[in-house]
């Protein structure tokens, strides 16, 4: 199929597309053989279950609006405010993307007048109202969360209720959230909880076509839960996150089919030199003075691992959540999906190949078990939904406190030993010494004094009971409960050499180290993200800058970053040139070095549309930035907009390549004893807590 003429297509994204080539008979093929793997992988829900959320999103509508004009009347308003009170439900997330499937929960926002408060009002009020309806099960609140949510089961749907406060004394049916004026003098939770709705439209309008985008979030989705990298709470990417991504590629790609569209993905992603930002759109400063994301202006923003913005107003980056551990393990199994989507391209491999479980029980030698504990179904409901949103703290807390020396790898599941009698369940992490550095022989890591914190920030839970416990202990591989198993049979390991996860028949797939990636140490020995670059060049990067954000913006004129940057001489008086000194040989790889490796512009922090229509352009006048690459084979003016610095990071909290000469071995231990007087939080039993020890030996 002939590509469409780029001039007559419009623009999608902050820069032009890397290939406008449509797909070949080969590529349709490839589709329908990737749709009929998902609809066997059971991703569609039938009509009824679609006609039963329908129903039930009405039920909640009604629910709300019961509530709040309750709540207008306990407040002593008069009959005519009583009668005008009006609450409205909206969706986000999977089901509002079009992408949901069977049994997945609805994502939904409340939106309710101003005399309707949060935490007096909805987690107190509509709480005890939803506990008392027979219909309503598992209700869970999670007032402390980033965005305050309200979980429970209406008629058997799962539902995540989110809550926004506006300004307004009367809520009109036909309210429009896309309007900036809507978060107009709204607090921060709000903000966030409305953002949900408004990001997931502007995806929507942001993706050249909306079908092939839900076929190919569709399949991502299921990659990532099987390859354990779908989950926000614990450091990984949740849904939004993986929506982003890939309206990215589908900019890029614009005429590409699902089954392009997924190979491109890792492509792209095997590639992307984080923390360069993943953008759909420009970043606008709006005119409510909302903060914005921008490493500029925000220190803290500089130290975003995995930067994914969002593209409504206030542009926020959508995966903080993200650590250098979870970066590293994430890196890998974009490297392991893009090894195997060529196999599928070469006929090696069918599409089943990408969706294997990955191993993790299989991946380490060491492990965390955090066991956990409750009186009832409903108090181990709320106790393990508290302590999965505090992992992701354990493992930074770990990082933190072995200078970077440690690597966690959380797993984003629970698993239950139904051979036990009582409300159980447990999580697990994978441990690792950081590979690819020097090493001091006889070198430990005591820990206990990182999980006792843990156990602290735990014991903060506002809904703690007696009966909720928490154990944390140090297996080794061979030491995993059974039960974590298929069937809880433990399956043979595979010969020593072979590599930790399958592939298929004539594909080398790398497995130098079962999570890490590359890392580089400039010439002070401070290693960061930039790939290389010392501490001079990344604080000469934002001299850079700050030197765009100087720069004029020149519409008609196309320009992009390249992989490969050099300042030139002329940067003493004003011009930086960025020339991109690939060559046209290999120009695939190339043009993604292009796309992935650019540099921050202050030009995508424009408040008027000019970059939406034009793309990232520049004069050449003096003081202005020329950006420019050579001819490739696919047409490409693109930038992958991003810092190339994150300041306040030492080289201990960073990833490292495999130094297959040494070996790792971790005593098990006891880490969590017994609890005085019967609080997590309380003294532990010191006997119970001996030394963690990460042995350092070479096996040589």
């Amino acid at each position: 199929m002939a590509s469409a003429p780029t001039g007559m297509q419009r623009q999608f994204g902050v820069t032009e597309p890397i290939s406008t080539a449509g797909p070949t008979e080969l590529d349709l093929a490839r589709t329908r053989e990737l749709e009929k793997f998902l609809l066997s992988a059971g991703l569609y829900e039938s009509q009824e279950e679609s006609t039963l959320r329908e129903e039930v999103l009405g039920r909640l509508d009604q629910i709300a609006k019961v509530w709040v004009k309750r709540t207008c009347q306990n407040k002593g308003f008069s009959d005519q405010m009583v009668e005008e009170a009006n609450a409205k439900i909206f969706t986000f997330g999977s089901y509002r993307l079009g992408v949901h499937g069977p049994g997945v929960d609805i994502d939904t926002l409340c939106v309710g007048p101003h005399y309707v408060s949060r935490e007096e009002d909805f987690f107190l009020g509509l709480h005890d109202m939803l506990a008392e309806m027979p219909e309503v099960t598992e209700l869970q609140p999670v007032p402390d969360a980033h965005v305050p949510v309200m979980r429970f089961k209406l008629q058997g749907i799962s539902i995540d209720l989110l809550y926004a406060r506006l300004t307004l004394w009367v809520i009109p049916e036909d309210l429009d959230i896309s309007e900036e004026s809507i978060l107009c003098n709204v607090d921060e939770q709000s903000v966030r909880s409305l953002n949900g709705c408004r990001v997931i439209d502007q995806i929507l309008r942001l993706v050249p076509n909306i079908k092939h985008f839900r076929t190919t979030l569709r399949c991502l989705k299921l990659w990532a839960k099987r390859r354990g990298v779908y989950s926000n709470v614990t450091g990984f990417l949740g849904g939004v996150n993986w929506a982003l991504l890939v309206a990215r590629v589908c900019q890029l790609y614009p005429n590409a089919v699902p089954s392009m569209l997924v190979s491109r993905f890792f492509r792209v992603y095997t590639q992307w030199r984080w923390p360069n930002p993943v953008m759909l759109c420009a970043i606008e400063e709006g005119t409510l003075g909302l903060p914005v994301w921008d490493p500029r202006k925000n220190p803290r923003d500089r130290t975003h691992l995995m930067p994914i913005i969002t593209p409504a107003y206030p542009c926020m980056n959508s995966s903080y959540n993200v650590s250098s551990s979870t970066l590293r393990v994430m890196t890998e199994q974009f490297q392991h999906g893009n090894e195997i989507c060529t196999a599928v391209e070469m006929n090696k491999a069918d599409w089943s190949s990408i969706f294997e479980v990955y191993p993790f029980f299989d991946s380490y030698r060491n492990y965390l078990q955090i066991d956990i504990s409750a009186a009832d179904e409903d108090d181990l409901r709320t106790w393990k939904g508290w302590v999965e949103s505090r992992l992701r703290q354990l493992t930074l807390k770990i990082e933190r406190d072995t200078y970077g020396m440690l690597q966690c790898h959380p797993y984003p599941h629970e698993f239950s030993d139904s051979s036990k009698q009582g409300c159980q369940c447990a999580f697990f992490m994978g441990l690792q010494r950081k590979q690819g550095v020097p090493i001091q022989e006889g070198q430990q890591f005591d820990i206990r004094g990182t999980v006792d914190e843990f156990r602290h920030s735990v014991s903060q839970y506002m809904f703690w009971k007696p009966c909720m416990d928490i154990y944390v202990s140090h297996v080794r591989r061979k030491q995993i409960p059974t039960y974590v198993f298929p069937n809880g049979v433990r399956p043979a390991r595979p010969p020593r050499g072979l590599g930790k996860s399958s592939s298929p028949p004539g594909v080398k797939v790398s497995h130098s180290s079962p999570n890490t990636v590359p890392i580089n140490t400039g010439e002070d020995g401070m290693e960061d993200f930039t790939h290389g670059k010392t501490k001079r060049q990344t604080e000469k990067t934002l001299d850079i800058m700050d030197r765009y954000k100087r720069a004029a913006i020149s519409p008609g004129e196309c320009c992009s970053v390249s992989g490969s940057a050099s300042v030139s001489s002329r940067e003493e008086s004003g011009d930086i040139e960025l020339a991109n000194t690939l060559s046209t040989s290999g120009a695939g790889d190339s043009v993604l070095k292009s796309v992935t490796s650019g540099q921050f512009d202050s030009s995508i922090m424009q408040a008027g549309n000019s970059c939406r229509k034009t793309g990232l352009v520049h004069s050449t006048g003096n003081g202005r930035v020329l950006i420019c690459h050579s001819g490739l084979k696919e047409d490409i003016v693109d930038v992958s907009p991003g810092i190339s610095e994150v300041s306040g990071r030492t080289a201990n909290s960073q990833t490292g390549n495999l130094h297959s000469g040494f070996m790792e071995e971790l005593e098990p231990t006891v880490m969590l004893g017994t609890t005085v007087p019967g609080h997590p939080g309380g003294q532990t039993d010191k006997a119970r807590k001996p030394l963690i020890r990460l042995s350092l030996a070479s096996t040589a």
